[in-house]
């Protein structure tokens, strides 16, 4: 593998849409460093879903076969570390890590994904990934039938209940205090046989994660097996936005089709640039950035 310091591109992120867009790199022999701090969103997740031939295994043991693959290819580097800086444009880049190790590249791709900020409910954090749930793809097979909470108001209280509802009838809204739902919503949530409950969540009794029961400040409780939720979240690596990215409305990284931010010569894949969050689309989604890239690199020479 190489060790110097100057790389075609750089790859900051080392999870599945990282590594994939990597293999199409390393495939067409470019010089390719991934920088990874080891902190993927899903870290808690105890097995992944809808995923062929990968289904029920651990996401860190899909990771951890995906890089060693990866690193078969002898152009492709792994760098452990976290990426506090960058600079530069188009095919002069250069980055920084927190570790004070400085690598340059022509080409940047961003695969950082997101970092979830979880509601001020004791419990909640614990939980995530494991029986706090934020897509029924992912894991409402596993709790199919089951009594399951959905932690949302308003518009997504409604969009979810109509969607979850496809997984159990046992399905219940917990507004977390007063309902904004308006005559129309809740009039929608009553006829799909929704309950909504609007006291507010004092804490999540669980038990290494698997929820027992939903605990108010009234005192009262509510057993559930799991609950939906969609909390608010922020971008993981804030450099993209240093060098100038520009973000859609809701938070993630703007990009085309191919892949390209609003920057010259940086990419963005994966969780950081969509709604979508699924090991599948964001693998999809690096095999698209890794080809756009190589393709760039060829446009740029000929």
């Amino acid at each position: 593998m190489t060790t110097d310091k100057d790389f075609d591109i750089i790859i900051i992120g080392g999870s599945y849409a990282g590594l994939s867009a990597a293999m199409a790199l390393g495939r067409s022999l470019r010089k390719v460093l991934i920088i990874d701090s080891g902190q993927p969103c899903n870290k808690q997740t105890p097995h992944s879903h809808n995923f062929i031939t990968g289904d029920g295994e651990r996401p860190a043991a899909i990771a951890v076969k995906a890089r060693e693959q990866v690193l078969n290819y002898e152009t492709v580097t792994f760098q452990p570390g976290l990426v506090t800086e960058g600079s530069g444009k188009n095919n002069a880049f250069e980055i920084k890590t927190g570790e004070g190790l400085r690598f340059s590249a022509r080409k940047l791709l961003f695969a950082t994904g997101l970092k979830d900020i979880p509601p001020p409910v004791e419990g909640f954090a614990e939980c995530w990934g494991i029986s706090v749930l934020h897509c029924p793809y992912c894991h409402g097979y596993e709790v199919r039938g089951e009594r399951t909470g959905i932690l949302a108001n308003g518009d997504m209280a409604v969009d979810f209940a109509r969607l979850i509802s496809n997984w159990t009838s046992d399905l219940t809204v917990f507004t977390n205090g007063n309902s904004g739902l308006s005559e129309e919503q809740s009039a929608i949530i009553a006829a799909a046989g929704v309950r909504v409950i609007e006291k507010e969540i004092l804490r999540i009794e669980h038990e290494a994660g698997k929820i027992g029961q939903l605990v108010f400040t009234d005192g009262s409780k509510e057993p559930v097996t799991a609950l939906y939720a969609r909390p608010g979240f922020t971008q993981h690596c804030p450099v993209p936005e240093l060098l100038g990215c520009e973000l859609t409305e809701q938070g993630f990284i703007k990009v085309d089709e191919m892949k390209r931010t609003t920057i010259p010569g940086v990419y963005a894949a994966g969780d950081n640039t969509s709604p979508m969050r699924a090991l599948s689309t964001a693998i999809a989604a690096g095999t698209m950035a890794g080809a756009a890239l190589n393709k760039e690199w060829i446009d740029q020479r000929f």
